[in-house]
């Protein structure tokens, strides 16, 4: 009788023995090492200032834009060098959704949603533009609040609105990874629970990485969490069995409230 094969995803993302810092005296991330899993949700979790957004930063070399920043170590995009990529394309395979709602205040948000293509040059026929505009809206369940007012500006949106068109910005171009820096912090929790609520079901195509000082949010995602201290990662695993059995002393005390 032949053994079955059991097939073992390959990580979306790995990260090997990462620093990065903003100068020589201080590392923001301190020789992290981690495997993003494939459509899952991984959260990043820790204190203010702990390292956490900028690891999130360096996973798709958003943090090059800021200066006199050194990097050690390796990511692997679906096992890629992200390093050997050019930023630009790197960007549009690992797209990034910011903590406040940002829109393109000039453009409308037909425009909006199309946005990665245009400004990166690629021509599209109208049909296929009109297309993607849709698919992306209705993944983010925008379609039918915004269908009749598609070449109008996004300001005219409410803040999770505004923040959903960002996702389907984001969603348009087709990603590997989406990756969130406190995308709810900024919203009322009417919101907060339709984003919560989109990100589910977009894990279905997407693998997705989020930054968030929300712990309840963090259990009520995430399939994983990573918990960071000081630039270190102190734990990662199963959000569940984070929550309620964490391995290290550190993170039981973020857990119960009694730093951050």
């Amino acid at each position: 009788m032949s053994t079955p094969i059991i097939e073992i995803k390959k990580p979306v993302l790995r990260v090997e023995n990462l620093f990065v810092s903003y100068d020589t005296n201080k590392f923001a991330v301190s020789d992290v090492s981690a495997d993003i899993k494939k459509n899952h949700i991984t959260a990043i979790m820790g204190p203010s200032g702990c390292g956490k957004s900028t690891l999130l930063r360096t996973l798709n070399r958003m943090h090059e834009l800021y200066p006199q920043i050194t990097t050690k170590g390796n990511i692997f995009l679906n096992d890629q060098d992200i390093y050997k990529i050019s930023a630009i394309e790197l960007r549009r395979k690992i797209g990034m959704v910011f903590q406040s709602p940002n829109p393109f205040p000039s453009m409308s948000i037909y425009e909006n949603v199309v946005a990665g293509y245009s400004l990166n040059g690629i021509r599209l026929k109208k049909s296929d533009r009109d297309d993607i505009v849709e698919k992306s809206l209705t993944d983010v369940a925008l379609w039918t609040e915004v269908k009749d007012s598609l070449h109008k500006r996004g300001n005219f949106l409410s803040g999770g609105q505004q923040q959903r068109l960002c996702i389907a910005r984001t969603v348009a171009l087709k990603p590997d990874v989406i990756l969130l820096d406190e995308p709810t912090s900024a919203l009322d929790p009417v919101a907060t629970s339709k984003i919560e609520e989109l990100l589910v079901v977009l894990k279905k195509d997407y693998s997705i990485v989020m930054v968030t000082h929300n712990m309840a949010q963090a259990a009520r995602l995430s399939d994983y969490s990573m918990f960071m201290y000081l630039g270190e990662l102190v734990e990662y695993g199963k959000t569940k069995d984070m929550f309620t059995n964490p391995s290290d002393k550190r993170t039981e005390e973020y857990l119960m409230g009694k730093f951050g």
